[in-house]
């Protein structure tokens, strides 16, 4: 968790750079490919596409049980709030992998 929020990554070292998966940001925090600082801009990316295409509608947003998640949910959630994306998210914050979410949008 530490790692998570203390961790800034290097651009200039390619294992630190964003990537995903097929499934969405994949790396770990403690070689500095899975930190606060990738979900910052991932999800500020989201929210200035999301404006340029004009899409106003609710954003759903899952989690799954890797151990990032909720730090990771809770960083996007401030970005999403703080740029007035309206969120959905499950009831008691239960379990909801991005096949899940695919299947909803």
């Amino acid at each position: 968790m530490t790692a998570y929020f203390s961790g800034v990554p290097d651009p200039s070292v390619p294992a630190q750079r964003v990537a995903f998966g097929t499934s969405g940001h994949r790396g770990t925090a403690f070689n500095g490919s899975f930190n606060e600082g990738h979900m910052l801009a991932i999800t500020q990316a989201i929210c200035l596409y999301r404006k340029e295409q004009g899409t106003d509608g609710p954003l759903f947003l899952g989690i799954d049980t890797h151990a990032l998640s909720i730090p990771a949910r809770a960083t996007a959630l401030e970005v999403l709030a703080a740029n007035g994306v309206e969120v959905i998210i499950a009831e008691g914050d239960e379990y909801t992998p991005t096949p899940v979410i695919s299947t909803l949008s």
